[in-house]
């Protein structure tokens, strides 16, 4: 675990969106860094493709789910 700086603007942003969401400041803050992570890593999804290998990486990246097939694909595929 670290110390990460951020701006006061963003620590805002991450507050509102956290009490919206019922996450905790840091599981929000987590979630946003999880999401531009894979956004940096998979140019050619979408969030709602994102979304989807969020979900395959909480099932332990074992299984494709159905509901976005062709983006658990391409993660169970190797791109990365």
């Amino acid at each position: 675990m670290g110390i990460v700086k951020i701006s006061d603007e963003l620590h805002d942003q991450i507050r509102l969106s956290s009490a919206a969401l019922h996450r905790s400041i840091n599981a929000q803050a987590e979630h946003w860094l999880r999401v531009g992570q894979l956004a940096e890593s998979h140019p050619d999804l979408d969030y709602s493709g994102i979304c989807a290998l969020l979900h395959v990486q909480a099932r332990g990246a074992g299984t494709v789910d159905r509901a976005h097939g062709a983006a658990s694909s391409q993660l169970m595929g190797g791109r990365g």
